[in-house]
C-alpha cells in the first residue's frame, strides 16, 4: 500500500471533472484534452470482429497472444524495416500494459531508469510501482524538448538499468532525428542498458523521416513497444504488444502476463489480424491537415510553442506560471478542455489535442483568444 500512496494522482482529474459537470449542464464545453483519434475504426476491422462473435471465437487464448496476430504484427513491423518473427512478440493490453510488464521484468527496488521529461503521465507512476527509482532528465523548450546527451552520460550509474524513450513524444509532438537516436543507442549499448522504445505514434510522423531505435539498440538490449491504438483508432480496443529478442525478458513478460490479465480479449485480437491490409493513410493526411491549422492558429494567437513534428498535440507556453490555474480558469470561463503541462513534469505549459473536427479546433482557438 506505501507504494501505491507514494503514486501522484492524475491532475487532468480535476478538469476532466470539471468538463463532465459542464457538459452536464448543456454547457458546449470545446474538450482538447483527448489522445485519440476521432475517426470510427476501420470497416475492416470491424468485420473481422463480427466474423469473430459469429465463429464463437470467444474463449481463452494463448497469454502471448493468438499466432495469426502475432504474424500479422510481424509483417507490419517489416514493413517498416523492424524485425521480429512472432515468436519474439507478446500481445498486450495497450500500449500500457506492455510498457509496464516491461518495468516489471527489468527492474528490482532500488534500481535506476532514465527519462526523459516532459514524459505520458503513467511512466513514473509505473516506475513506483516496481519499486525502482525515477531518474529525470529535464528537456528544454529552447531545444525542442529533445535529450542532452551530455547530461544522460552524466546521470548514468551502477544502478541504472534502462532508459525509456518515447519518440514521437506526448505531451510535446517533438520527433528525435537520427543523430540524437543513435547517440542514445550507443549510450545505452555502451553501459549494457535495456531502451524501452515507446514508438505508439510512429506512424503519425509529419516533418522527415522517423527513425526507430530499433536500428540502432542491440536487439538483446532492446524492448520496443508500440499498439494499433492510435494508428487504427482502436484505443477501446485494448491492442498493444512488446517485442525482443532477450529470451530472458520475453518469458518474464510473459509469465508476467499469464498471472495477471492472461491474454488479451480474444475477439480484438481475431479483429486486428487484417491491420496488415488496411490502408490508414487518410487518417495521417487528417492529422497533418489539423497539425497545420493548428499551427496556423496558435501563431495567430501568439502562442509560444514546439513545431510538433508527430503525434498529434500542440504544447505551448501557458501566460502564468501555474497552468494548473490557467487550464481550470479557460475552462471554466470560455468553455475550452486542455490538460495542463504539470501532468507531464512540464511546468508552466498546456497540451493541446488536435485529435478532433477543425471546426471544434477554430472555436477552441478564438475562445482561447479571447481567454488569452
Amino acid at each position: 500500500m506505501e507504494i501505491i500512496d507514494q503514486i501522484p494522482e492524475s491532475k487532468t482529474l480535476k478538469i476532466n471533472a470539471l468538463a463532465t459537470k459542464l457538459k452536464k449542464e448543456g454547457k458546449n464545453v470545446i474538450n482538447l484534452t483527448t489522445g485519440e483519434p476521432d475517426f470510427p475504426t476501420p470497416e475492416e476491422i470491424k468485420l473481422k470482429a463480427k466474423e469473430a462473435l459469429d465463429k464463437d471465437f470467444t474463449k481463452y487464448t494463448n497469454s502471448k497472444g493468438i499466432p495469426e496476430l502475432r504474424k500479422t504484427i510481424s509483417i507490419l513491423l517489416e514493413k517498416k524495416g523492424i524485425f521480429f518473427n512472432e515468436d519474439e512478440i507478446i500481445v498486450t493490453n495497450g500500449g500500457k500494459q506492455a510498457i509496464f510488464n516491461a518495468l516489471l521484468s527489468i527492474l528490482d527496488k532500488d534500481d535506476e531508469i532514465i527519462l526523459f521529461s516532459p514524459m505520458w503521465v503513467s511512466y513514473i507512476p509505473m516506475v513506483l510501482i516496481t519499486g525502482a527509482k525515477p531518474v529525470i532528465i529535464k528537456t528544454k523548450f529552447e531545444n525542442e524538448f529533445l535529450p542532452d546527451l551530455e547530461e544522460l552520460k552524466k546521470s548514468i550509474t551502477p544502478k541504472t538499468r534502462a532508459i525509456l524513450v518515447n519518440s514521437p513524444n506526448n505531451p510535446t509532438g517533438s520527433v528525435y532525428p537520427e543523430e540524437i537516436v543513435k547517440k542514445i543507442s550507443e549510450i545505452a549499448n555502451e553501459n549494457n542498458l535495456f531502451v524501452i522504445a515507446d514508438e505508439v505514434y510512429d506512424s503519425l510522423v509529419y516533418e522527415g523521416k522517423f527513425t526507430t531505435f530499433s536500428k540502432f539498440v542491440n536487439p538483446e538490449l532492446l524492448i520496443y513497444i508500440n499498439a494499433f491504438s492510435k494508428t487504427y483508432s482502436m484505443t477501446g480496443w485494448r491492442l498493444g504488444y512488446a517485442a525482443l529478442k532477450n529470451k530472458k525478458i520475453y518469458e518474464r513478460i510473459a509469465k508476467l502476463q499469464g498471472h495477471t490479465t492472461s491474454s488479451v480479449n480474444s475477439i480484438a485480437q481475431y479483429a486486428a489480424t487484417v491491420a496488415n491490409e488496411i490502408d490508414n493513410s487518410y487518417m495521417i493526411e487528417e492529422f497533418k491537415r489539423r497539425r497545420n491549422f493548428t499551427v496556423k492558429m496558435a501563431k495567430s494567437i501568439g502562442l509560444d510553442f514546439v513545431y510538433p513534428k508527430g503525434a498529434f498535440y500542440l504544447f505551448f507556453k501557458t501566460p502564468i506560471e501555474d497552468d494548473e490555474i490557467f487550464c481550470e480558469k479557460l475552462l471554466e470561463e470560455k468553455l475550452v478542455a486542455l490538460v495542463p503541462g504539470s501532468a507531464f513534469d512540464a511546468k508552466g505549459f498546456v497540451r493541446l489535442s488536435f485529435a478532433n473536427s477543425i471546426e471544434n479546433l477554430e472555436e477552441g482557438f478564438r475562445r482561447i483568444k479571447e481567454f488569452l
